[in-house]
């Protein structure tokens, strides 16, 4: 449905078991992310934003 745009794995027995490691693997995947983000135009990520946002949550199309 497009409401995901990623899932950051978890440490071995998960986050709450290994604090450090979950906030390594948060960080790199922001840091990998932010750095194609900044690859983009604002004018294309705001569409982009703006389309998503109102795709988000529609379950039908109705028809005319």
């Amino acid at each position: 449905m497009g409401c995901v745009d990623g899932i950051v794995p978890e440490p071995e027995g998960g986050a709450h078991v290994d604090h450090e490691a979950a906030a390594a693997l948060l960080d790199a995947s922001l840091q990998k992310h932010f750095s194609e983000l900044k690859k983009t135009p604002v004018k294309d990520l705001l569409a982009s934003r703006y389309g998503k946002f109102r795709n988000m949550a529609q379950f039908f199309r109705v028809e005319a």
